[in-house]
């Protein structure tokens, strides 16, 4: 069989996606092809960390095999993005919002907010990091010392977030006297996050993560109605008192129409660094339960540990500062997980003619 370019396209257009069951052409993940004495083509995946690469690649192969010819792929990013509703496209540059909630305090949600933030960043997607925990603000602590503080732009009508560890972030708390409580009702917290989404140059960004306040209050409603959040991820704890809030959170979701990507099961288990024995300390299977009680994935389940619990105290996550480490890997897969929901949801973009970055 002849090789050219529009063969091989050709070709492509049998393969599908394992994710979407879509064909790469029509889905638009096929950018540059060239054919000599090999056949190099650029694929764009759908989500950082794609989980399914290895069956996609072999699919590839498989298509392009009757050309017999050594193929090169160029593994690329296109973050789908589904076209918000008019009234609510306050953030342009923004292709996903994804909501971090839990139906209680004390679960670890904000952790777990920073080090999905930097484990998406390490997986090659462009994030921004949004603290809508209007009460109780500890993402700036979590992230370290700010490389760039938040300020107003040239003539001061934008506001320039804060830039911690190569993410733009946005907090209450660089508004506030440290120390000082935050007595605000209802309307001062919309307008508040009305300012933080509308006033922010954000960028151009693959995902906005927002930390969300524990429970179910004014600011989980005033961003429902302020913005299309892509989805909501909830964390819980494995015990069946956590799992009653945890439902509560649900429901909120629900009511909102804002789609449930998953759970998130933080202090899963205990694993001795002696001798190995796991302990799960919280009890077990709570998430997993949950996720079949409400049909939807239990996207990870972190482990208790120091190194991560001191990572948020010291201002360095654990997904940076023991980048190799187990709790590392654990979050880099659950955040691969988290960006393959999202982008099922809504896995078409524009066209390009060649792939912006490489992964």
């Amino acid at each position: 069989m002849s090789a050219t370019p529009d063969s091989v396209r050709q070709a492509l257009s049998t393969v599908e996606d394992p994710a979407t069951e879509r064909d790469l052409v029509s889905a638009r993940q096929v950018g540059e092809i060239s054919v000599g004495d090999s056949i190099d083509v650029e694929v764009a995946l759908i989500s950082p960390g794609y989980p399914l690469r290895g069956t996609l690649e072999t699919r590839i192969r498989a298509a392009l095999e009757p050309f017999a010819k050594p193929v090169n792929i160029a593994w690329g990013l296109k973050v789908p993005r589904k076209p918000p509703r008019q009234d609510l496209d306050r953030l342009p540059t923004v292709k996903n919002v994804l909501a971090v909630a839990a139906g209680k305090g004390g679960v670890g949600k904000s952790t777990v907010a920073v080090n999905l933030a930097m484990a998406l960043q390490r997986l090659g997607a462009s994030v921004g990091l949004l603290d809508a925990d209007i009460y109780g603000p500890s993402v700036p602590k979590m992230m370290g010392p700010a490389s760039r503080q938040c300020d107003k732009s040239v003539g001061g009508a934008r506001i320039i977030p804060a830039l911690h560890r190569g993410i733009p972030v946005m907090s209450v708390d660089f508004f506030v006297e440290t120390g000082r409580a935050v007595i605000w009702r209802g309307p001062m917290i919309h307008k508040l996050l009305q300012q933080f989404l509308e006033d922010v140059e954000w960028g151009e960004l693959d995902y906005l993560i927002i930390d969300l306040p524990p429970g179910t209050g004014d600011a989980q409603l005033s961003l429902g109605q302020l913005l299309p959040i892509t989805g909501g991820v909830i964390v819980t704890t494995p015990q069946e008192v956590a799992l009653l809030d945890v439902r509560k959170a649900v429901d909120m979701f629900k009511t909102l129409e804002i789609p449930l990507l998953g759970l998130i099961e933080n202090m899963s288990h205990y694993r001795c660094p002696s001798c190995g024995h796991v302990d799960h300390i919280f009890s077990s299977g709570g998430g997993k339960r949950l996720g079949e009680e409400f049909n939807v994935e239990l996207l990870g389940q972190l482990p208790i540990d120091n190194t991560v619990s001191a990572g948020g105290e010291t201002g360095n996550p654990v997904v940076n500062s023991a980048p190799d480490g187990e709790h590392a890997k654990v979050f880099l897969e659950t955040a691969a997980k988290v960006a393959l929901v999202a982008a099922k949801m809504h896995a078409t973009g524009p066209k390009r003619s060649s792939l912006l970055r490489t992964v």
